[in-house]
C-alpha cells in the first residue's frame, strides 16, 4: 500500500486540508478501517472501487466518484480489485461546498457524487486522472478552485473549528459560540449547516482522535490518557475508543503496534492515523 499526501496551493487551503493518493495493485481481501476525523472528502476511484460495508451487515460497491459525509463511528472498506484513489480532504468549515444544503443528509453516508452534482462528477474523474499522471497539474488545481472557491467560508464557524481542533476537542461550546458572538442556539444551527457535525460531536471525534494519537505513540498508561484527553475516567475513555474504533484501547494500541509490521486489517487505518508524506 502507498499513500501520499500533496498540499494544495494557498488559494484553497481555507476550502481544502489536503489532496492524497492511494495505491495498492494486489490488496489483501481483509476489510479495512478509517477512523473519522472530523472531515469530509471527495474521492476517485480511479482503479476498482472499493466495497463498503452497510448498517445491515452486508458490502456495497462504491460509485466511482463520491462524497463521504461526516462520521461518527469507523467504516469499514473492503477492496474489489486493484486499489487506486484520489481523495480531497475538505477543511471543516468548506464540509458544505459540494454538497450545500444536503450535506447534514449525507452523514454516516458515502455518496455516489453524480447524486450531488453529476456534471462535477465527470469533470472531478478526469481532473483526478489527470492528478494521478502528474501530481502538479495545474488543470487538476484549477478544477477544483472553480467549484470550491464558489463556496463563502464563514469565518465564524472557521475561528470556531480553529479554537475547537487548538483544544483537541476539550473546549466547552457555550464558550466556543461566546467567542463567535452568537447564542448558543445560532451558533449550534450553523455549525451543523457548516461542518456537517453538530459542534458536540465535532468536539468528540477531535477529543477521540488526540486519545487515538496517542495511543499510537504509547509510553503513557491507558489511565492516563484517558485523564489528559479530557475524558471521565479510564473506563468512559474506553467506552468512546470502541464506540469509535470496534476496539478497546488496550486492543486498539496493540493493532497499531502490529501494523508497523504490516497487519493487514488496521494498515489503512494506521495510515491516516500518522499521515503520510
Amino acid at each position: 500500500m502507498n499513500l501520499l499526501e500533496f498540499d494544495p496551493p494557498q488559494a484553497l487551503r481555507r476550502h481544502v486540508q489536503c489532496v492524497w493518493r492511494l495505491r495498492d495493485p494486489s490488496p489483501s481481501t481483509q476489510p479495512q478501517t478509517i477512523y473519522p476525523d472530523g472531515r469530509c472528502e471527495l474521492i476517485a476511484h480511479l482503479g476498482e472501487p472499493m466495497r463498503i460495508r452497510t448498517f445491515d451487515g452486508g458490502w456495497l460497491q462504491q460509485a466511482h466518484s463520491i462524497f463521504a459525509g461526516q462520521h461518527h463511528a469507523a467504516i469499514r472498506l473492503a477492496a474489489a480489485g486493484e486499489v487506486d484513489c484520489v481523495g480531497i480532504r475538505l477543511q471543516p468549515a468548506a464540509s458544505a461546498a459540494v454538497a450545500g444544503a444536503r450535506l447534514v443528509g449525507c452523514a454516516e453516508r458515502t455518496v455516489d457524487l453524480t447524486q450531488i452534482d453529476a456534471g462535477f462528477a465527470s469533470g472531478f474523474n478526469a481532473a483526478c486522472r489527470e492528478f494521478s499522471r502528474d501530481p502538479q497539474a495545474r488543470p487538476f488545481w484549477q478544477y477544483l478552485e472553480s467549484r470550491l472557491l464558489l463556496y463563502a467560508i464563514d469565518e465564524r464557524m472557521e475561528a470556531a473549528v480553529a479554537h475547537l481542533e487548538s483544544q483537541d476537542g476539550q473546549s466547552r461550546i457555550d464558550a466556543t459560540a461566546a467567542a463567535a458572538a452568537m447564542s448558543l442556539r445560532s451558533f449550534q444551527i450553523r455549525f451543523l449547516a457548516c461542518v456537517g457535525l453538530s459542534a458536540k460531536a465535532f468536539a468528540r471525534v477531535l477529543r477521540l482522535q488526540a486519545t487515538i494519537r496517542a495511543i499510537d505513540r504509547g509510553g503513557e498508561s491507558l489511565a492516563q490518557l484517558a485523564v489528559d484527553n479530557g475524558f471521565a475516567d479510564q473506563a468512559h475513555a474506553t467506552r468512546e475508543v470502541q464506540r469509535l474504533t470496534g476496539l478497546t484501547p488496550a486492543r486498539l494500541r496493540a493493532a497499531l503496534r502490529s501494523a508497523r509490521d504490516d497487519d493487514g486489517t488496521v494498515q489503512l487505518a494506521a495510515a491516516f492515523v500518522r499521515g503520510a508524506a
